[in-house]
């Protein structure tokens, strides 16, 4: 089994929307992730610099956000993502984004996991 570390509902706000008027003022999101380390847990030796240090990623994900405008939670998703394996030691992530618009439901979401590249 991989390790990895996992933020539930991280609290994001952002310009979101297909309708020009429902991108006019920032929207409440959550984002679940799942972030796998390049690094076992097990060689960390207790140091954070040997890890992923998931305050740094959460507060890298929620600037990102805020200053985005996009119309599709897809878009933005794929753009966490994309952050996140560009600044971090990461083998893959795992993306779920969930936005608050419809009635009658708990939220929409979109689901995704990239892997780097390299």
């Amino acid at each position: 089994m991989t390790d990895a570390i996992h933020v539930q509902e991280l609290e994001l706000f952002a310009k979101i929307g297909v309708p020009e008027e429902e991108r006019a003022a920032p929207q409440r999101l959550a984002v679940n992730l799942t972030l796998y380390p390049a690094r076992s847990f097990s060689g960390l030796d207790d140091a954070v610099e040997n890890t992923v240090d998931y305050f740094v990623a959460t507060r890298a994900v929620k600037e990102f956000a805020s200053q985005r405008e996009c119309q599709l939670i897809e878009t933005l998703a794929e753009e966490i993502a994309g952050l996140l394996l560009e600044r971090f030691p990461l083998i893959a992530v795992e993306v779920e984004l969930r936005k608050f618009i419809l009635p009658d439901t708990a939220y929409v979401a979109v689901k995704l996991r990239r892997e780097c590249q390299q």
